[in-house]
């Protein structure tokens, strides 16, 4: 992607522009943003979706007795009749389970990768919606079906609504009024407040944004290195100077010092930090799952080159490739042919080929496990 040439998804602002003017910045609204919506997923398959034990799905409904939240799966006779005012069907990680709406998420990769979250598609019925709420990340919505009108604000008090099964803000203060026709698109920042209600029957697609928190990502990070200490660090703590002592409560200076080198240790490898990021970054969801595959992939990955399985996570930095959850030491061309795989998310047969053996054994080792396919439509 030419990051600095106009992109119509942004409605002819370029990538670059995009990221410095608008991104976590302000809102931006682009009319035919999407011009071609074949493939976008519809009522149907959002529903075959909904049912099963793999994928996220909610029910939302606003009664006379107020919101009601259900959590799925969800068989055919569960949700309400389309006939029925004022409920919303969400599903989340739709990119996981098609290939058309994992290629319409790939086309926001000019922000990287390692903030690129998932698809979830709504299907809502005339009146249907979740609430005025924010959330804590970027999102882009864009419709597919039917019209939606969106209220938007800076909203200063975040304050919830009790005793309510969802965050709905308490006192909503729109300040701007758009309705979303298909192929239409409204980008919004992080806690940027906005309802959403359909106009009629309508589907919206959300495209969200990874922004862990500060405890979450420490704790794992924490953890990675704890696990890591663990396979290099089997030294046990001595005290052979232990005087005999008048106060048995207090902490030995000498425990405090062990247990400080302890975890200098740990962080000592350069390595071990960026490592452990990029492992968790990488991390497949609870609900993914690979389809392992015993045919032999050598000649077939040579002939045809390999594309990344649309549920794979791949990331790099300087000396690593990170592929779902795992990391490995990558240098020279092998580096730059890995690095490739991931921007791409293919390589072409002659690009295989160039790799070492040893490269291409990890990347057959990668088809067996699900992770990569021999990509015969690969140009």
């Amino acid at each position: 992607m030419d990051i600095h040439a106009p992109l119509p998804l942004l409605g002819g602002i370029s990538p670059d522009r995009f990221m410095r003017q608008y991104w976590q910045r302000k809102p931006l609204l682009v009319r035919n943003a999407v011009q071609d919506l074949c493939g976008a997923p519809d009522r149907s398959r959002l529903i075959r979706w909904a049912a099963d034990e793999q994928v996220e799905a909610r029910l939302v409904r606003r009664t006379d007795r107020g919101w009601q939240l259900r959590q799925g799966p969800f068989g055919p006779r569960a949700l309400p009749p389309r006939s029925h005012p004022q409920w919303t069907l969400l599903v989340q990680g739709v990119d996981l389970q098609d290939d058309a709406a994992h290629a319409l998420l790939q086309q926001f990769r000019f922000v990287p990768d390692a903030r690129l979250d998932d698809l979830m598609v709504s299907y809502a019925t005339d009146g249907g919606g979740v609430g005025p709420h924010f959330d804590s990340y970027d999102v882009f919505l864009l419709q597919t079906h039917g019209q939606r009108r969106w209220r938007i604000g800076r909203q200063r008090d975040l304050t919830l609504q009790p005793d309510v099964p969802l965050k709905i803000l308490a006192d909503f203060q729109p300040e701007a009024e758009y309705v979303l026709s298909p192929g239409d698109m409204l980008y919004l920042p992080p806690r940027y407040a906005h309802d959403g209600v359909a106009i009629g029957e309508c589907i919206t697609c959300s495209i969200g944004f990874r922004a862990p928190k500060t405890a979450e990502i420490a704790q794992d990070m924490l953890q990675r290195l704890a696990e890591d200490a663990l396979e290099g660090q089997d030294a046990l703590y001595a005290d052979r100077s232990q005087p005999a002592t008048a106060t048995p409560g207090a902490v030995p200076a000498a425990m405090r010092d062990f247990a400080r080198r302890a975890v200098e240790a740990a962080l000592q490898d350069r390595d071990a930090l960026p490592r452990a990021l990029g492992e968790y970054l990488t991390e497949p969801k609870p609900q993914v799952w690979f389809e392992t595959s015993d045919e032999e992939a050598g000649d077939a990955i040579l002939a045809a080159g390999v594309r990344l399985d649309r549920r794979t996570r791949m990331l790099y930095d300087d000396r690593h490739v990170f592929i779902n959850g795992e990391s490995y030491r990558a240098a020279g061309r092998d580096a730059t042919l890995m690095r490739r795989l991931a921007d791409d998310r293919k390589l072409a047969p002659n690009h295989v080929r160039r790799a070492s053996a040893d490269a291409q054994d990890l990347i057959v080792s990668w088809c067996e496990a699900g992770w990569v396919h021999a990509g015969d439509r690969i140009a």
